[in-house]
């Protein structure tokens, strides 16, 4: 049962008293975080509880991210869905288009009658989850930004300047020849491949990842990550790859285990790996913001976020959503934010919580912690660089991860990779126009 508990409401009907733990609302929410991750959402939920005697929040894991996402669906399906659900970016477009199944978040907020501003978050993150009026459809939750990770004993330890100027891939490119020289075995690594290297190095110079304003503009969207500037990257990569300078070791986080071990001498990687980093490194590292193309207009414009926000689903008494208002209330307040954002590596979704973080001092005692939101909020986002939403994403960046990997081991070269992904990738925007039209 997930309104009320059974047992309280009938003790207190055998002896005429209600308790007033009894009348708690409970509001179930379906998440994707298990480790450190999963323990730090159990106490802002354990929080929220203490706070108040009005709702009590369940939290429940369902898998990893794409399992979460089916579970949502497939339990609306049922009639059985969880009041909140924490989908990752990718799915955004699934989840608008999942018709019926989503309270939008602005909707929650104003029949709550609780305070609710927009603008109180930071405008490179709500864009995502927001349409082009304004309007948030879903809560930002867990967003994160990549930047780059320096090892500066590696560097070094090949006779390189561990302060030396990595703001452009120029300078990386050069510094990966010393690297290389000096008897460096990984001179870079990466995670998330097409998201660091295709989503967010269009959305930092600025050119269009999709046509529509990268999906946001209309379904009938096509990709276009096929041009110039993306393919001068992915080329100086395939030859970087060629000769040893970039080693691939994944399509998600497998080169963490490398750079936090000492291997590597630079990491592309989420915002967010700092935590393990900080706790696993047995190295002086820094961390820097992710390079440019130096003589790309624009550039560097503003990143792009990656982790997930907070849906709020369909089909549940009016009283429900007054405790769903409530505690996503709860999450937004600068205290709650700002503790996220320390002990995470995640952006503060506001503003506020921002400004708290860096009152409390601690961008001074952990230096380059504030580089992934300075990278998020230098720039206004403009219709490239706002993010990307698209249909079917998550199979589309296993096309991407296949024709880079073509790429990294030379079978082709990045004009006839990236234009492959753009045609098959654009097949299925089709299908997924065609379902949802």
């Amino acid at each position: 049962m997930h309104r009320r508990f059974k047992g309280a409401l009938l003790a207190g009907a055998v002896i005429g008293i209600v308790s007033p733990a009894a009348a708690q609302t409970e509001i179930q929410w379906w998440h994707a975080f298990t480790g450190r991750l999963g323990e730090l959402l159990d106490q802002q939920v354990k929080d929220f509880n203490a706070s108040q005697g009005d709702y009590v929040v369940v939290a429940s894991n369902k898998g990893n991210y794409s399992e979460a996402l089916n579970a949502g669906i497939a339990a609306f399906r049922a009639g059985e869905q969880p009041h909140i659900l924490q989908v990752f970016e990718v799915g955004t477009a699934t989840m608008m288009a999942a018709k019926g199944a989503v309270k939008p978040v602005y909707e929650v907020m104003a029949e709550s009658g609780l305070p609710f501003d927009p603008d109180a978050y930071m405008a490179a993150v709500k864009g995502y989850y927001t349409t082009t009026d304004g309007q948030m459809l879903s809560l930002p939750y867990n967003s994160s930004t990549p930047v780059l990770y320096v090892n500066r004993d590696a560097f070094t330890a090949a006779g390189l300047d561990p302060d030396m100027d990595l703001s452009t891939w120029q300078n990386v490119g050069a510094a990966l020849d010393g690297l290389k020289a000096g008897g460096s075995t990984c001179p870079l690594t990466t995670a998330w491949q097409s998201w660091i290297h295709l989503e967010n190095l269009s959305a930092y110079h600025n050119v269009p990842f999709a046509t529509k304003e990268n999906g946001f503009a209309g379904l009938d969207t096509e990709l276009t990550f096929n041009g110039p500037v993306q393919v001068q990257h992915i080329q100086a990569m395939g030859d970087w790859a060629k000769d040893g300078k970039f080693i691939y070791t994944g399509r998600r986080n497998e080169g963490g285990a490398n750079f936090r071990g000492g291997e590597c001498a630079l990491f592309t990687e989420s915002s967010a790996g700092y935590a393990g980093v900080k706790s696993e490194a047995q190295f002086a590292f820094d961390i820097r913001p992710l390079p440019y193309w130096d003589g790309v207009e624009g550039a560097p414009q503003n990143t792009i976020i990656g982790g997930a926000s907070l849906w709020v689903m369909a089909g549940k008494p009016a009283e429900d959503y007054k405790g769903v208002a409530a505690f996503l209330n709860f999450l937004s307040s600068p205290d709650v934010q700002a503790a996220w954002h320390q002990n995470t590596g995640y952006l503060p979704i506001t503003l506020a919580a921002a400004e708290k973080t860096k009152a409390d001092g601690f961008y001074d005692a952990n230096p380059g912690t504030e580089i992934a939101g300075r990278q998020m909020t230098a720039k206004a986002p403009t219709p490239n660089s706002k993010g990307i939403r698209i249909g079917s994403f998550d199979q589309i960046r296993t096309v991407i991860d296949e024709e880079l990997e073509a790429v990294w081991a030379g079978d082709k070269d990045a004009q006839a990779a990236l234009d492959s992904a753009v045609a098959r990738g654009n097949e299925l925007l089709r299908r997924f126009e065609q379902a949802n039209r």
